[in-house]
């Protein structure tokens, strides 16, 4: 009886049926590869002020700053002061105009390479891309052709200085 018993409930292990899970593997992996969002990301070498790159000069050299504050963006030379100023219209920067300006600081100084932004506190984080994207090249319009002069690419970035108010003497 008991050789019975043993017999009966002796049985050999049951093998793993995988089939139907691997053929759900092999469709939703190219599935999910294709549907996948890949993000670009561009990194930009900034060059930060220190101790070292202050140096004394008997001669100034052009030295061009571009400030951003919430009202308005000035184009200017460290020595000389502010050369132009591009007020904010309906809440948007002149970008273009800033671009275009830049340009002409371009013509007159060819070998410049750096510029230093400065820029309020307040200032957005997407406007601070923009003014980059800005200083850095412009657009060259050719048939058939899209392409990208180099304006300024070496940029610094630092904290805009405060604005003296008109009231004080």
């Amino acid at each position: 009886m008991r050789r019975r018993y043993r017999n009966r409930y002796r049985q050999d292990p049951v093998e793993l049926n995988i089939t139907a899970f691997m053929n759900l593997m092999v469709i939703l992996v190219p599935f999910l590869l294709i549907t996948a969002v890949f993000s670009r990301m561009t990194i930009l070498e900034l060059n930060l002020p220190t101790e070292e790159s202050v140096v004394i000069e008997e001669e100034p050299e052009f030295a061009l700053e571009v400030i951003v504050r919430m009202d308005s963006i000035q184009v200017g030379d460290r020595n000389a002061g502010v050369l132009s100023q591009l007020p904010v219209v309906d809440g948007k920067y002149d970008l273009d105009g800033l671009n275009n300006y830049l340009k002409r600081v371009k013509a007159n100084f060819p070998n410049q390479l750096a510029v230093t932004l400065l820029l309020e506190s307040e200032v957005d984080y997407e406007v601070l891309v923009q003014v980059m994207d800005a200083t850095r090249s412009y657009r060259i319009d050719e048939p058939g052709e899209f392409q990208r002069a180099e304006l300024f690419p070496e940029i610094s970035i630092g904290d805009a200085p405060v604005m003296a108010s008109a009231g004080a003497n």
